[in-house]
């Protein structure tokens, strides 16, 4: 048996999101299993970093998959990739050690969320970024991310209430802007369902002024979800990076 690490990129727009489901055969994970299944020629299960929602994309998913003896990279980056429909790309197979669990070995993640603030979406970018067309404060978006950073208890910015625990550790939240397209960058452990969408819609109520930077951090301490933010639409959101120790490549 061998297990292989699986580099996956996906244009999330017509998908169910990443986690098989039984109502529909249109997830990734799914359509993955499928394929490979069918030319490994035995049923397989896929292993992703985490379950990204119905409409977000990823331009850096991870996934582990076990295969009963050696397969070139060739089998998943061409042989695979030919079945694949067009909006969904393995982009790179490393074959790794026996135990490697793309979720489970995880030791961290990188999430951006893509805001275009011009008057009209943009032609060719709006599929994957959120059409908000307002004017922001940067500055007060940057104030309000510091608040954010950290180990603290993120269950006023989640819509799951029965999640087992709700701490997290975020390294650093990046907001940057050129032109009418804004970019927040989230770097840290993990993420809750909804959490980065979350946390997006609270950082741009403040980049309107809507809401003031100690709000933000209040939500750290109410664990209040009704006092967060929006929950941003899917579209802009990218999964782009999945962290591993030295173990895990």
């Amino acid at each position: 048996m061998r297990t292989y690490k699986l580099t996956i990129a996906y244009d999330g727009t017509r998908y169910q999101g990443w986690q098989r489901q039984a109502n529909t055969d249109r997830t990734i994970q799914g359509i993955l299993e499928r394929v490979i299944s069918e030319q490994a020629g035995y049923p397989v299960e896929i292993d992703g970093s985490g379950r990204t929602d119905a409409g977000v994309h990823a331009s850096g998913q991870t996934a582990s998959v076990v295969l009963s003896g050696i397969t070139s990279e060739s089998f998943f980056t061409e042989e695979i990739n030919r079945i694949l429909p067009e909006d969904i790309r393995i982009l790179e197979a490393d074959l790794v050690k026996s135990g490697f669990h793309a979720r489970k070995s995880a030791v961290g993640k990188v999430y951006e969320y893509r805001i275009d603030t011009g008057t009209k979406p943009d032609v060719f970018q709006r599929r994957y970024c959120f059409h908000f067309p307002h004017e922001l404060d940067l500055d007060i978006m940057r104030r309000a991310a510091e608040k954010l950073k950290g180990t603290h208890e993120f269950a006023g910015y989640t819509d799951k209430k029965d999640e087992k625990s709700t701490k997290r550790t975020i390294y650093d939240i990046i907001v940057s802007g050129q032109g009418s397209s804004v970019t927040i960058r989230y770097e840290g452990t993990g993420f809750l369902y909804h959490m980065v969408r979350i946390l997006t819609g609270t950082l741009l109520e403040a980049g309107l002024h809507q809401r003031t930077v100690e709000s933000v951090a209040e939500v750290l301490l109410t664990k209040d979800r009704r006092q967060a933010g929006f929950l941003a639409p899917a579209r802009g959101l990218f999964l782009r990076e999945v962290h591993y120790d030295q173990r895990g490549r």
